[in-house]
C-alpha cells in the first residue's frame, strides 16, 4: 500500500520583501499548488502560518483530502508551523512533503527524496529538529548558487545576498516551468507512490 501524503509544506520567509525571492520557490511552490487544485490559503494562528484544505480525485487521495501549509514564523524556526500542524492532524513525519529550495541544485533541476539530511538548509534543521526525525519526504527545488555557470564565487560569501535575491528574467521564465513540474513530481507521487515519482522525475529538468 503506497505511504500517503496529509501534509505538503512550502517554506519561505514572510512578507513582501522576500516574495519572489530565491529562498521562497517553496512557497511559490504552494501557491502553485493552491490555484490548481483550487486551494484557498488563509492565515492560521494556531499552524503559524498560512494554510489551506481542500478535495482531489479520490483516485489520487484515497482521504479526498489534501493539506498545504506556508510557515510564516520565518525560515530559520519553521519547524515550529510544521509540528503543529502535524500534531493536530495527527500526521506521521512519513505522511508530510516538505518543498524548498537547494543551492546544490541548478536551476530548472530538482530532486525527490524519502529522507535525508537538512544540508546546511536552515528551514530543514528546524523542521528535522521540531519532528525528531529525517524520515520525511522532501522536493528540493534548484536555485544554483550564482557566479558563472553555477560556481559559488568568494567562498559563499554571497550566499546570503543569492538566497534573498530575485530570479533574473531568465530564470523566472524557468522558475514558472520548474514549478509546472513539481506540480506533476506530486501528483505522481499521489498516484504512483514515492519511488515510483524518483524515477520518474529526478532526471528531469527545465532547461534556461
Amino acid at each position: 500500500m503506497l505511504e500517503p501524503i496529509q501534509l505538503i509544506v512550502g517554506l519561505g520567509n514572510p512578507g513582501t520583501e522576500y516574495e519572489r525571492t530565491r529562498h521562497n520557490i517553496g512557497f511559490m511552490a504552494i501557491d502553485r499548488l493552491a490555484t490548481s487544485w483550487n486551494v484557498s490559503l488563509g492565515k492560521e494562528k494556531r499552524f503559524y502560518g498560512l494554510f489551506g484544505e481542500g478535495r482531489l480525485s479520490s483516485q489520487l487521495v484515497s482521504s479526498g483530502k489534501v493539506r498545504l501549509l506556508k510557515p510564516t514564523t520565518y525560515m530559520n524556526v519553521s519547524g515550529q508551523s510544521v509540528r503543529a500542524c502535524a500534531d493536530w492532524f495527527k500526521c506521521s513525519p512519513e505522511n508530510i512533503l516538505v518543498i524548498y529550495d537547494d543551492m546544490d541544485l541548478p536551476i530548472g533541476k530538482l530532486r525527490l527524496r524519502p529522507s535525508g539530511s537538512a544540508g546546511g538548509h536552515n528551514g530543514m534543521k528546524s523542521i528535522i529538529s521540531h519532528l525528531g526525525t529525517q524520515n520525511f519526504p522532501r522536493l528540493r527545488l534548484g536555485i544554483g548558487r550564482g557566479g558563472q555557470g553555477d560556481i559559488a564565487t568568494k567562498a559563499n560569501q554571497n550566499v546570503t545576498s543569492h538566497v534573498l535575491g530575485g530570479f533574473s528574467a531568465t530564470e523566472t521564465k524557468a522558475i514558472a516551468e520548474i514549478l509546472k513540474l513539481g506540480e506533476s513530481v506530486v501528483l505522481s507521487i499521489f498516484k504512483d507512490g514515492l519511488e515510483k515519482a524518483m524515477s520518474l522525475y529526478n532526471s528531469c529538468s527545465v532547461e534556461i
